[in-house]
């Protein structure tokens, strides 16, 4: 679960996906002071299952629409570990 976050949209069809999240994580610092440590995708924009641009980690999520990225600050990186229950960490 994301505390924080930040829907960024790209669909240049030859910029690297990498590129895209670099560059929403550098939106996201600008707007918010610090990095964000998650981005959701949709699948289709991934070949992995998971991997990381940075210290973001980039995890795919069929909620997400494609050319959409969404990033943020999970529960468990800002305060601790989240226990499943909407707002309340562990």
């Amino acid at each position: 679960m994301i505390q924080e976050g930040l829907l960024w949209f790209d669909d240049s069809p030859t910029r690297p996906v990498a590129d895209k999240i670099g560059n929403a994580v550098a939106r996201y610092q600008q707007k918010y002071g610090h990095s964000p440590d998650v981005c959701y995708v949709n699948p289709g924009q991934v070949s992995e299952r998971e991997l990381s641009v940075g210290s973001v980690k980039v995890l795919p999520a069929q909620t997400i629409l494609p050319h959409h990225f969404w990033l943020g600050v999970t529960l468990a990186g800002k305060k601790g570990k989240h226990n499943g229950r909407r707002g309340q960490v562990l």
